[in-house]
């Protein structure tokens, strides 16, 4: 029996508890049997949570590219590996060959090299989803440097801050960037952002708007010229197990966001063989997940584990809704899709849109659907599995994060039976536990509790970038010896695992962790602003909207007021992006505190959720008086 590719329920349970009773044999058996290594490991796993530190592999040698691309090129170098589908239906879609890749990788290493990047050094990649942003982020392996991709939609200041955190010496962006009807000047943006990020010595440019740009001497240069004159051979850096890959920000609930940062090794391995289970990927499936690469699961399921299992990935630079609300479908049909991984923001979108938009494309060459960035609600689960799945398609719920680097919760395929709202079950490997407020382990069903895991899975994290005591801070200071997520959770009488949200000051909207504090940031450099206080409320296709209670310095008429809330959404487009925006603002005399000045939120979430009755005890905040004008005005 093979533990690399599970089948049905009972392997899983065999797999499963093998992994749990002896990790890493379990790790080991996999590790050396799908990969390419260019130096055994001397030890499979050391691990201390309490210092923390985390070593897999440690003593092997590598390189990520050779087990992405050049071992596949003896068997598959005629195989499509990436799947360009262009925002724009009327222009071509790309089919990149392994071989190509290959080639196309190697031109862009050497550029790289030319410039100056060497092992070690960080880049960081502002581009739309175009074929080169996968070709860069293989580029950067290749040679060992390490790769900070920043989502193409964050403002200026929000990129500088992630130049600056990382200290990237090289950005690499585009002209522009399209999506729907939209042109955006990325290149504009990357300028801005360069003025306060003294770090970045030199700027590579990729042709996509055909814009006119501005481009600084000595600094800025086209990559097409470079990639020309390149030679297609690139002699790849041999790599440690635990050597950097890349640096991944993401929202914290203080100011300043998380540079997770991943190892190459473990990564790998669990990448791919998530991939291969979750997605029962076979040798001519056509995957397809329709995330950017701006985000973890960009990293994890377009580039790397796919590649690694020498599949055919697609990459789409457009939206949903464009051309028409039949764009996702039309796809599906046109490149015979066999497994769909979106977000439930985007499937309670195009719910709503009229059925003819779905029924009209042939969608059956689906075998596997999957829903990543937050829980899915059941109505849309069952929208979901009706009209696209055909009730013979499973859902995978998956549920993991930036931090996990890979998939920990999820149905696998076939062998799972799926429940809406559940993630089911954890992986092999995973060891979860849900603790209460106090640190003891909760073991009856249906009590809701923080996540945490007990045990190392190959693609944790290792560190925040230049904040070790931060990383021990947030993930394994709250529970002694476990790693805690951040999420609630619960577990029904048959062991599966519903997430039932954040239990920090981050909210999940469309998808993305946006954490409250960089937004009041924002929000209280507005002149007009004195305070203000960020909660998430339910929405039908977000799954959830940021609602914003705003103490004004001087109380003014309504028209100003109307004024001051577009403002205070112009100023969070600036800083954090308008994925950002609030869309509820209330302005208020005061906000409800504790007599320690701590902002009370569970109150504020409750009256954004119009939920009045169960307020609790506000007899003891310093002003309760301000309770009930919050709810007289409430929206």
């Amino acid at each position: 029996m093979s533990n690399y590719h599970i089948k049905h329920l009972e392997e899983y349970f065999q797999v499963y508890r093998k992994s749990v009773r002896n990790p890493e044999s379990f790790w080991e058996e996999i590790a050396e049997e799908h990969f390419v290594w260019r130096k055994r490991w001397n030890k499979v796993l050391e691990w201390d949570f309490k210092k923390p530190e985390i070593k897999w592999f440690e003593g092997a040698q590598l390189n990520i590219t050779e087990n992405c691309i050049d071992r596949h090129l003896s068997t598959r170098s005629h195989k499509t590996a990436i799947l360009f589908e262009p925002n724009n239906p009327k222009e071509k879609s790309q089919k990149i060959t392994y071989f190509q890749l290959y080639e196309r990788v190697n031109q862009f290493a050497n550029v790289l090299r030319e410039q100056g990047i060497q092992k070690g050094d960080r880049v960081c990649i502002y581009l739309p989803m175009i074929p080169e942003l996968a070709v860069s982020l293989l580029a950067c392996a290749r040679i060992g440097a390490v790769h900070s991709v920043v989502f193409a939609g964050f403002s200026a200041t929000a990129l500088s801050i992630r130049i600056n955190d990382s200290d990237s010496k090289m950005v690499i962006t585009s002209d522009g960037s399209f999506r729907g009807e939209k042109t955006t000047d990325l290149k504009g943006i990357v300028d801005d952002a360069l003025e306060k990020s003294p770090c970045v010595k030199s700027v590579l440019v990729v042709k996509r708007t055909n814009s006119n740009i501005f481009m600084k001497e000595g600094r800025d240069l086209w990559i097409q010229p470079l990639l020309d004159k390149a030679s297609k051979i690139c002699q790849m850096e041999i790599m440690d197990a635990e050597d950097p890959l890349f640096i991944l920000y993401t929202s914290g609930s203080t100011g300043m966001p998380k540079g997770m940062l991943h190892t190459i090794a473990g990564y790998m391995v669990y990448t791919a063989y998530t991939f291969k289970n979750v997605f029962q990927y076979r040798e001519d499936d056509v995957f397809w997940c329709t995330a950017d690469i701006g985000w973890i699961t960009g990293h994890s399921y377009i580039v790397y584990g796919p590649l690694a299992n020498g599949a055919t990935t697609v990459m789409f630079e457009g939206i949903p809704s464009y051309p028409d609300f039949g764009r996702f479908w039309e796809i599906i049909e046109k490149h015979k899709i066999t497994q769909f991984y979106t977000a439930p923001t985007a499937i309670r979108a195009l719910a709503k849109e009229n059925l003819e938009y779905v029924e009209k494309y042939d969608l059956s060459s689906i075998k596997v659907l999957g829903t990543v960035g937050e829980p899915i609600n059941e109505e849309a689960w069952h929208w979901y599995n009706n009209n696209v799945g055909k009730k013979h398609s499973p859902i995978v719920d998956t549920w993991w994060q930036t931090e996990t680097g890979g998939i920990l919760i999820s149905p696998i395929p076939f062998a799972t039976p799926t429940k809406p709202t559940y993630a089911t079950l954890p992986l092999p490997g995973i060891q979860p536990v849900i603790m209460d407020k106090n640190g003891k382990e909760i073991t009856e069903n249906q009590v809701d509790g923080r996540l945490c895991i007990k045990f190392p899975w190959p693609a944790i994290a290792r560190t925040i970038w230049g904040n070790h005591e931060r990383y021990r801070e947030t993930y394994f200071s709250t529970y002694k010896k476990k790693y805690f997520t951040g999420d609630g959770a619960l577990r029904d009488e048959v062991g599966y695992y519903r997430i039932t949200g954040r239990v920090d000051d981050v909210i999940i909207v469309s998808g993305h962790n946006l954490g409250t504090a960089p937004i009041e940031d924002a929000i209280n450099q507005h002149p007009a602003v004195a305070e203000s206080a960020i909660v998430g409320f339910p929405h039908d296709i977000k799954g959830n909207a940021l609602y914003g209670f705003v103490i004004l310095k001087e109380t003014g008429e309504s028209r100003v007021h109307e004024n001051v809330r577009i403002e205070i959404n112009q100023i969070i487009a600036e800083h954090i992006g308008p994925i950002a925006k609030l869309d509820k603002i209330q302005f208020t005399s005061g906000l409800p505190k504790t007599r320690s000045g701590k902002i009370m939120r569970r109150i504020l979430r409750k009256i954004a959720n119009n939920d009045f009755n169960n307020l609790g005890d506000t007899t003891t905040l310093l002003n309760p008086e301000v309770v009930q004008e919050i709810i007289d005005n409430a929206l």
